[in-house]
C-alpha cells in the first residue's frame, strides 16, 4: 500500500507528501483524527512546501550576491537614512511595484545602498513577485553580447517582464558603447511607469549625462525614470559601513529557506 502511495505522489509531484506520508499515517493511527482534518493537514503541508520551494527557486535565480535584509540593516549607524526608515518600510509593502514606481539610492560606496536594495528585492521574492539583481557592468556586457548573437530582443523582453529589476553599481562600469546605451534606454523606456526598477549609483543625476555620453538621451531617460520614482540620497557625510572598526558582518547569512530547499 505505501509503495502505491509513493508512486502516486511521484506521479503527482507531491514531493513533501511522499517524504512524510509514512510517519503521518502512523501518527494518524494513534491519534485518529477526522478524515477531513487528516487530509487538510496533509494538503496544507504540501502547499507550504511548494510555496517554500518556489520562493527558494526565485531567490536562487535572482542574481543576488548577498542576502541583506531590511531587518538586519544597521539603521542606528546610518542616521542620514534612518530618517527615511518609515518610507523604506512602506516600500517593503510592495505597493510601489503594483504602481510601476521606481527607486534610486544614490551615494558613495559602502554606505548601504545595495543592502537596502537587496532587502526590498527579497521582500518581493518572498511575496511571489518576479525579480532579479544585476550589476550595471554585467548588464551592459550582456547587452553587448546580445548584439553579437542577435538575442537583444529576447534579452530585453525577459528583463522587461520582471516585476522588479535591480541595477546595481550604476556608474562604476567602463564607459558603455553607444549601442549599449541605446539598448539600455530601450530597456528603461519599456519598464518606466509599467514595471519597477531599482538603481544603486554613486552618481548624482547631473552626472548621468557625462557617464552615458549622450545628453539628450540621458535627459529623456531621466524624465521617464523620475516621473514615478522614490529617490534616497546618501550625503557625503554618510558612514562607510565597511569600516572595520564598526565590526559589522562582511557578508549576509544565507536565508533559512535556502538551507532547506
Amino acid at each position: 500500500m505505501i509503495n502505491d502511495i509513493h508512486n502516486l505522489c511521484d506521479a503527482l509531484q507531491l514531493r513533501h507528501t511522499r517524504k512524510i506520508i509514512a510517519e503521518t499515517i502512523q501518527d494518524a493511527q494513534k491519534r485518529k483524527p477526522a478524515y477531513s482534518a487528516f487530509l487538510l493537514n496533509l494538503l496544507r503541508q504540501e502547499h507550504q512546501d511548494k510555496r517554500n520551494r518556489a520562493i527558494a527557486n526565485r531567490i536562487k535565480h535572482s542574481g543576488l550576491r548577498e542576502f541583506w535584509t531590511l531587518e538586519t540593516f544597521p539603521w542606528h549607524l546610518q542616521p542620514c537614512v534612518a530618517k527615511h526608515r518609515r518610507a523604506i518600510y512602506e516600500l517593503a509593502e510592495l505597493d510601489f511595484i503594483d504602481r510601476g514606481e521606481s527607486v534610486v539610492f544614490t551615494g558613495q560606496a559602502g554606505v548601504g545602498k545595495s543592502g537596502l536594495a537587496s532587502g526590498l528585492l527579497i521582500k518581493a521574492l518572498f511575496a511571489g513577485r518576479t525579480g532579479c539583481a544585476i550589476a550595471a557592468q554585467d548588464l551592459f556586457d550582456d547587452l553587448a553580447a546580445s548584439l553579437a548573437d542577435r538575442t537583444t530582443k529576447a534579452l530585453l523582453q525577459r528583463l522587461s517582464r520582471m516585476d522588479l529589476l535591480v541595477v546595481e553599481e550604476f556608474g562604476y562600469v567602463n564607459a558603455p558603447s553607444q549601442a549599449q546605451i541605446n539598448n539600455f534606454f530601450r530597456l528603461m523606456d519599456g519598464r518606466c511607469n509599467r514595471k519597477s526598477t531599482m538603481i544603486t549609483t554613486n552618481l548624482g543625476f547631473q552626472e548621468w549625462g557625462k557617464f552615458l555620453g549622450n545628453g539628450p538621451l540621458t535627459a529623456a531617460l531621466l524624465s521617464r525614470l523620475l516621473q514615478k520614482c522614490h529617490v534616497f540620497p546618501f550625503p557625503t557625510i554618510a558612514v562607510n559601513l565597511r569600516e572595520p572598526k564598526l565590526k559589522l558582518p562582511t557578508s549576509a547569512p544565507i536565508p533559512e529557506i535556502l538551507k532547506n530547499n
